[in-house]
C-alpha cells in the first residue's frame, strides 16, 4: 500500500491523482484507493486540510496530486456587497464552513441554512461544485485558494491568536 506523508510545493512529475470530498480532505489519517484502485494511506501532521492540486509524496517517491471533488453545494449570491455581507456574518454566527469566492459563498446543502438565506434577500442555486471553504482565522498552517481557479497561496493564521481574551458585552460595568 502507497503511503502519503509530505506535502510538497512542486514536483517534476505526478503518478496520480486522488479524488476527495471536502470531508475526507479533513482527515489526517485515512485509507483510501487511487482511481486505479491501489490501496493509499494519508498520514498528515493532526490539523492538517488537503485542498485541490495540494501535492503529496510517498514513501516510495511517487507524487499524488489531491482533487477536490464536486459536492452538492449552494452558491449563494445577492443583488449587492452589503446583503452578501449579511449572509457571510450569519453563516459564521453558526459556524459553518463557508467558501468565499469573488461575489459568491458556497456551502454544503442545508434546507434550514438555505431558508435563512433566501430570508436575508439572497438567490441560493444548488450546484455540485468543489468545495473548499475558508480555514478559519485561527488556523495554522493551512492556505486558502482565492476564486475558483485553485491558485493560492500558502498562509498561517489569518489574525493573531490570542492568549488570553477578554469578551466585552454591552452588559459589562466599567469598575474605576
Amino acid at each position: 500500500m502507497l503511503t502519503l506523508n509530505t506535502r510538497i510545493s512542486t514536483a517534476e512529475k505526478i503518478s496520480a491523482q486522488l479524488v476527495l470530498t471536502y470531508e475526507l480532505r479533513e482527515n489526517s489519517r485515512l485509507r483510501t484507493a487511487l482511481a486505479s484502485g491501489e490501496e493509499v494511506a494519508i498520514f498528515t501532521p493532526r490539523g492538517t486540510v488537503l485542498r485541490n492540486n495540494d501535492l503529496l509524496s510517498g514513501d516510495d517517491g511517487r507524487v499524488v496530486q489531491i482533487v477536490a471533488a464536486p459536492e452538492a453545494t449552494y452558491r449563494i449570491t445577492c443583488t449587492n456587497p452589503h446583503d452578501l455581507l449579511r449572509c457571510a456574518f450569519h453563516l459564521g454566527n453558526r459556524h459553518t464552513q463557508t467558501q468565499v469566492g469573488e461575489g459568491f459563498l458556497r456551502i454544503a446543502r442545508d434546507k434550514v441554512l438555505k431558508e435563512m438565506l433566501e430570508g436575508l434577500g439572497a438567490t441560493v442555486v444548488e450546484e455540485d461544485a468543489q468545495f473548499e471553504p475558508e480555514a478559519g482565522a485561527y488556523s495554522s498552517g493551512g492556505h486558502h485558494h482565492h476564486g475558483e481557479s485553485g491558485h493560492g497561496h500558502a498562509h498561517g493564521p489569518l489574525a493573531p491568536i490570542p492568549v488570553h481574551q477578554k469578551i466585552h458585552r454591552p452588559s459589562d460595568t466599567s469598575s474605576g
